[in-house]
């Protein structure tokens, strides 16, 4: 597990090392921006931030996972991408995230989180995109049926539906 979390962080700072050595700016969103990230943040496209449209977010690599969660009545297969190659994409820098969401609920999630576990930033539940009102159209949600050390309220409250903004500290 050691040897994992130490590939994974060596991966994700050689990503960012590359995109920084090869002059990698942010697109421009094209369409309604759906989450922004500020803070600690390399590759700015709106001003001090970074802002996504949905067509962006799906341009990276996406992960699904089948898991059961406290706020659904059965098991739901969550897809988009890693949190740790979103924030990857926006070059951020730091050790603690704090996810607000649309509902102004805010969570504070350790960078460690995004190395140890695939969490990833839902875009689609059930392969279908999520409305407002079923807390999307974004979910920050981590494998929890994968790691049973996951089903516990700690990390259930990381969690963060209807997600509109990062800060990276």
């Amino acid at each position: 597990m050691t040897i994992l979390k130490s590939r994974r962080s060596v991966c994700l700072t050689l990503c960012m090392l590359v995109a920084a050595s090869s002059g990698f700016a942010l697109d421009m969103p094209k369409g309604k921006v759906i989450l922004t990230i500020s803070g600690k943040v390399e590759f700015k496209n709106a001003g001090e931030t970074a802002d996504f449209d949905m067509d962006m977010l799906a341009a990276l690599p996406q992960r699904s996972f089948t898991t059961k969660t406290p706020w659904y009545p059965k098991e739901i297969k969550m897809s988009g991408p890693l949190l740790r190659d979103v924030l990857a994409a926006a070059g951020a820098k730091g050790t603690v995230l704090t996810a607000s969401a649309l509902n102004d609920y805010k969570t504070t999630i350790p960078i460690e989180d995004i190395s140890k576990y695939d969490v990833i930033v839902a875009r689609l539940k059930d392969d279908k995109p999520m409305s407002v009102r079923d807390k999307g159209p974004l979910f920050i949600i981590y494998p929890f049926s994968a790691h049973p050390e996951l089903q516990v309220e700690r990390y259930y409250g990381r969690s963060a539906w209807q997600l509109r903004t990062l800060s990276i500290k």
